[in-house]
């Protein structure tokens, strides 16, 4: 038996995780809402960790965005995610917890990673400005993570998934991530009937998407191992332009006007695919492709929206 506390289970990621273990017998869940439990407050989350005892936590919470969220709110960024890595981990240990997984983002790699990039990529050299206070925070926590399994021996380590999509997203318009922000551009050009819908930058940046149930069927695969790696990219290995990506989009939306770039805006890192082959030696692959990905997101996004329970 395993009582298990995920962290951020409202999120897209978070609830992914809670349909994902609660399929696997013998593993108890425990959850709070950011109302039930703020995890920026120290003392708050000793406390929870000291009362409920769980044997095992994956740290899914965190203030996440796009390119627009970070450039403008970096403080916010550095500080909550800083806090929430802090809190969460030491808190864990204190309290007994044996086994911890640390989830980051493959944007805390360096803007100019040799590609696909290795897990030995991280720290090598300058990260991307736009998002730097935010991979700075997460880069904090997977290092957190890794000395306290160095010096205490406990079984905490990290997974870095790629570009992530799925159920649950945050639609918001400006703060959101790229392919939660498209769905809703062209959904709503195409009800509104626009003749056209505007996409940022040039269009060339390659990236990486993974559906988020592949993400928690990963975590769940690293959480049964015996000795997990410290860091362990999760990616689908093969990425597209984001061109192509706008186009999908408003296939799968069923937008049919026009798309026009604005090069004015930025493009962000110019391409970011991970290299998975240590978690595939290990026995892992994901399943999800990204056509039939996007097209159930849609279909959930249609889902939350009629139902009033859409994040933006």
């Amino acid at each position: 038996m395993m009582k298990l506390f995920i962290s951020g289970h409202k999120g897209m990621v978070g609830s992914a995780l809670v349909r994902r273990f609660q399929k696997i017998f013998g593993v108890t869940i425990v959850t709070r809402t950011r109302k039930e439990l703020d995890l920026a407050d120290q003392a708050a989350v000793a406390a929870f960790y000291a009362t409920e005892k769980p044997d095992a936590a994956i740290i899914a919470a965190g203030k996440v965005g796009g390119i627009h969220a970070n450039s403008t709110y970096p403080a916010e960024f550095i500080y909550e995610n800083l806090a929430i890595a802090s809190h969460c981990i030491h808190s864990a240990w204190t309290s007994g917890v044996k086994r911890l997984l640390f989830l980051g983002s493959s944007c805390i790699y360096p803007k100019l990673a040799p590609q696909p990039i290795t897990e030995d990529s991280l720290l090598s050299s300058a990260l991307e400005p736009t998002n730097e206070a935010y991979a700075i925070a997460k880069i904090a926590g997977v290092k957190m993570a890794e000395y306290y399994r160095k010096q205490y021996g406990v079984i905490y380590h990290s997974a870095m998934p790629t570009n992530l999509f799925g159920p649950g997203d945050n639609y918001h318009p400006q703060n959101s991530h790229v392919m939660p922000a498209l769905i809703r551009r062209f959904h709503e050009a195409k009800e509104a009937r626009k003749s056209e819908v505007p996409a940022w930058g040039t269009g060339s940046p390659r990236r990486e998407f993974l559906h988020v149930d592949d993400l928690a069927d990963a975590c769940a695969f690293l959480f049964q191992l015996p000795d997990p790696p410290d860091l362990v990219n999760v990616g689908f290995g093969s990425d597209i332009t984001i061109r192509e990506l706008v186009e999908l989009v408003a296939e799968t939306v069923g937008y049919e006007g026009k798309i026009v770039w604005d090069e004015s805006k930025p493009d962000g890192t110019p391409r970011k695919l991970l290299d998975t082959s240590r978690i595939n030696q290990l026995g892992w692959t994901p399943r999800i492709p990204l056509r039939e990905g996007l097209a159930q997101t849609y279909r959930a996004f249609l889902d939350e929206l009629s139902s009033n329970r859409l994040r933006s």
